[in-house]
């Protein structure tokens, strides 16, 4: 094989992405678009849920302990109610997520040091937000506690150590910022998107418009149209993903902590695999919408529900375990989070980058030999 035989392919194939805007489009400016538009509207951090009090007590005390929720800045007042009818009311229309109800003995109970119960009242219709703003209120509760009952003991002349004490230490993500571990994962999902679509159409549309058998019959090789039909896709596919990763940093800050030259190794075994794949489909299919149809159907669903982009791949079934491994952004998002995030390097991810070659030459040969034996029979 040498680059002067397979060179007009890729001109050709170059010249016809340029002719095509939808494709180029596809290519480049899509995945940016999706990379803000997604990264900036998908946000699992629950903050300003709106609260609604209902203090019976209406003492020094039972306002302190209000203040305590909205001085966090997760909680917001958004209603202040004189009866469950009015709590009732405003989790129906949503106009607060949940409900504080404080007794009307609050103060008194709190200056005898007993037990003081008070009332929460949310809104599980949306179960992650409300399991998050519960958490939320269950922290600001015990720390609440944890001071009056110092104060209570430190007025008696007694000292209160808690028998164990937490500090902790969040690595690589100090914020807890849903973003950034989101982010990363998108950029897995839009190369694999972009990639995929392109590149099964590529060849479908050679076979629609009569050009493939200009093709088949010249001197080239099979494995020679082959890498002249996806070098161009991958050159603007690598190029796309440089796009990708300098507004993940303008946008939502998040740099690359490690190496870049081992974060690019990773890319570029992706879109190959990513690009085998394309052409898979693009050898099988006889019709754009059909090659269409199964690049959507075998990229989006597969990134988004069994890569572990959004969900824990170890909280499913082992069936979907096992069948999450024949996506390759799964391996993907390992390398990017490892290394963008935690700054780690090929000794924690190898194993990844060896099943996206091995998917990469797997996928790459069956189209090959698809398009050979077409060939042939031709």
């Amino acid at each position: 094989m040498r680059f002067r035989r397979i060179k007009p392919v890729v001109i050709k194939e170059f010249r016809q992405v340029r002719r095509d805007w939808v494709s180029l489009m596809l290519l480049i400016l899509i995945p940016a678009f999706l990379m803000v538009m997604v990264g900036k509207a998908l946000n699992f951090d629950v903050k300003n849920v709106r609260l609604a009090v209902f203090d019976q007590d209406k003492s020094g005390q039972s306002r302190d302990f209000i203040r305590a929720f909205t001085n966090s800045g997760y909680f917001s007042i958004a209603a202040d109610v004189a009866g469950y009818p009015e709590i009732e009311t405003n989790i129906d229309s949503g106009r607060a997520l949940a409900a504080l109800v404080i007794p009307a003995d609050f103060a008194k109970r709190l200056d005898r040091g007993d037990d003081t119960p008070v009332q929460i009242l949310i809104d599980g219709s949306n179960s992650n937000t409300a399991t998050t703003a519960l958490g939320y209120m269950n922290t600001i509760i015990q720390t609440y506690s944890a001071n009056l009952r110092t104060e209570f003991m430190t007025r008696r002349g007694q000292r209160f150590d808690p028998p164990v004490e937490m500090r902790p230490k969040v690595w690589y993500n100090p914020n807890l910022s849903s973003t950034k571990f989101l982010v990363p994962g998108f950029i897995g999902f839009i190369l694999m998107l972009a990639s995929v679509i392109s590149t099964a159409l590529s060849i479908v549309r050679e076979k629609e418009s009569g050009t493939m058998e200009q093709l088949t019959v010249s001197p080239l090789q099979t494995f020679e149209i082959v890498i002249g039909k996806t070098l161009p896709y991958f050159l603007i596919s690598l190029a796309s993903s440089a796009l990708v990763l300098g507004m993940a940093f303008l946008f939502f800050d998040i740099a690359v902590r490690g190496s870049i030259i081992w974060l690019y190794l990773g890319i570029v075994i992706f879109l190959f695999a990513a690009l085998g794949q394309g052409l898979l489909i693009s050898a099988i299919a006889e019709k754009q919408q059909i090659a269409f149809l199964i690049a959507v159907l075998s990229s989006i669903l597969p990134t988004f529900l069994l890569s572990g982009l959004v969900f824990p791949i170890r909280s499913m079934p082992w069936l979907l375990q096992i069948i999450s491994n024949v996506t390759p952004v799964k391996f993907f998002l390992i390398v990017l989070r490892g290394v963008m995030l935690k700054g780690t390097g090929p000794d924690v991810f190898w194993r990844e980058l060896l099943y996206m070659l091995l998917f990469a030459v797997i996928t790459l040969g069956l189209s090959a030999r698809i398009m050979l034996k077409k060939r042939q029979a031709a």
